[in-house]
């Protein structure tokens, strides 16, 4: 057994007896160690005061608990100068002072408890043969050191939220590193100026356009250059542009209009006329008596009588020879019936006007007033009245074409969208919006310049000319007051232009944040949540 559990001891004693239990393992043990030095002059002695034991937790063997019972001396210190006469040896190696676990199940346990926090993490470790409260994984935790970080040179900050809505905090990452270096407790330039002027290094400072950010980068590291972030110029970009487009929908409406027309005079030209029950019906006894008649001239030209014709197509010769004489077959042709709608059809036609097409519904407000007919004689005057009817309400021609009335946020992103990604209804509803709103496609226009700058870097002198002119252009459209905003932060978007650096990073981090606060249910205070972040990190 002692040979067996020797490469799994902790270096630095020996295992003199094992006691196994049902549930554990307990070893008896001692250090191996002659001497040791003095804690407090550094001076080694093996002269031995006396003993006393300590229990110590260690790494589970084969699923069972590992209890090790070592028997720690106590020495008397060579050095007579020394304030302390006697001393209890130290073993480093195996475990902390004051501590009832060996460093190694120690490591394990901070390990748990960073990946599954406090109580899961308890849980965890019980099914592991490591047991240990939730309490003390937290401790653990915060006892854990955090390696500093080096000085950073590019940075990237954002906000995350405490509470949605109520509280946030910053979170600031090393974007040349990619890991995050600090949490802070609120999202204030003030915080922010502190934290950049303890770290003097900061080159550049990548943001979104919150101006606390903006203010507190200045305050707190002026040398440094300030980069606005492009998904949130493109996210500040879609919500106005939307917002335009919210202010323009008697047009947009119109417009939409004019495309489902378009489409429904074109379905109607090609389509194929839609035959209804009845006439389908009509339509296969009208060809069985074309080919019966066919017939009747084949037999007629061998010389056959019209009795031997009637007998042999099972008609009489009457109607043969009344067929033959005719030259054509009876089409049965019959003119339109009204029916006995009576008084009743001016309430069909003003019902029918006022939207309600179902002949079911109909026939039931007509039988609720006293008419005696039946449900097919209303039915057969709406399919009339559906097959010969022209509809110019918007909504029975976005039913019958199925194109739309683009959203708000379909709309903008129609308008700051490429020809080549614009199907051909896409476009004509573009066309005729221009026509009736050239404002608003102007708008969409710059919209995609300004997208189209941001998506391709230039170099700094460059990016600042194409921004300027982009300026001139949108200072009189509908995004003149975008182009204001931008022009107050000028320096940063033209920064964005040209640099590669972004935000980027930092959301990703944030999205690692929010799920190590979930795993914590929310509870976990600044702190606790700096330190699992910084040492996943």
């Amino acid at each position: 057994m002692i040979c067996s559990l020797a490469p799994t001891l902790p270096p630095g004693i020996i295992v003199e007896q094992v006691l196994p239990g049902a549930d554990r393992i307990v070893l008896v043990a001692r250090p191996m160690a002659g001497s040791a030095p003095c804690p407090f002059c550094d001076m080694p002695s093996s002269r031995v005061h006396s003993h006393y034991q300590r229990c110590l937790a260690d790494l589970p063997w084969h699923g069972r608990i590992v209890e090790i019972q070592l028997r720690v001396r106590r020495l008397r210190c060579s050095n007579a100068a020394c304030p302390y006469g006697i001393f209890a040896e130290r073993l480093p190696a195996v475990m902390l002072s004051r501590v009832r676990r060996t460093t190694r199940l120690r490591t394990s346990q901070q390990q748990i408890a960073l990946t599954a926090g406090g109580e899961p993490g308890s849980r965890l470790a019980r099914r592991l043969a490591m047991p240990v409260s939730g309490d003390t994984l937290l401790r653990l935790i915060r006892a854990a050191e955090v390696e500093p970080p080096k000085p950073p040179r590019v940075i990237g900050i954002d906000d995350w939220a405490f509470r949605r809505g109520q509280s946030y905090g910053t979170i600031v990452c090393d974007l040349e590193r990619r890991r995050v270096i600090d949490l802070l407790p609120d999202r204030s330039a003030g915080t922010v100026a502190r934290w950049l002027k303890e770290h003097p290094g900061v080159e550049m400072v990548a943001r979104d356009r919150a101006g606390g950010y903006a203010e507190g980068a200045r305050s707190g590291a002026p040398q440094a250059d300030q980069v606005a972030d492009r998904w949130h110029l493109l996210r500040n970009l879609g919500e106005v542009l939307q917002g335009i487009v919210d202010r323009h929908r008697r047009p947009i409406s119109d417009a939409a209009a004019a495309v489902a027309h378009d489409h429904h005079e074109e379905r109607r030209r090609e389509a194929r006329p839609v035959l209804s029950t009845e006439q389908e019906l009509r339509q296969a006894r009208r060809q069985r008596r074309q080919e019966r008649f066919e017939a009747m001239q084949h037999l007629k030209r061998l010389g056959l009588s019209t009795v031997q014709i009637g007998a042999t197509l099972g008609v009489s010769s009457l109607t043969v020879q009344r067929w033959l004489r005719a030259g054509v077959p009876p089409s049965h042709n019959k003119p339109p019936q009204l029916g006995n709608l009576g008084a009743h059809g001016a309430d069909l036609d003003r019902r029918w006007q006022e939207g309600c097409r179902n002949a079911t519904r109909l026939w039931r407000e007509l039988r609720d007033r006293g008419y005696r007919g039946g449900e097919r004689t209303v039915r057969r005057w709406a399919a009339r009245r559906r097959s010969g009817a022209i509809r110019h309400e918007d909504a029975d021609v976005v039913a019958a074409t199925g194109w739309r009335l683009p959203s708000s946020r379909r709309c903008a992103r129609l308008l700051a969208s490429p020809a080549d990604q614009l199907d051909p209804s896409e476009r004509v509803f573009l066309s005729h919006l221009r026509a009736s709103a050239l404002d608003l496609v102007r708008a969409g226009e710059l919209a995609l310049a300004f997208a189209t700058m941001l998506r391709t870097r230039h170099p700094q002198a460059e990016a600042a000319g194409a921004f300027e002119t982009w300026l001139d252009q949108a200072r009189d459209s509908l995004l003149g007051g975008f182009a204001r905003g931008l022009k107050r932060d000028r320096l940063a978007v033209e920064a964005a232009l040209a640099e590669r650096w972004s935000t980027s990073p930092v959301e990703g981090h944030i999205n690692r944040l929010k799920t190590l606060k979930r795993t914590m249910y929310g509870r976990a205070g600044l702190d606790l949540l700096r330190q699992r972040m910084l040492l996943v990190a």
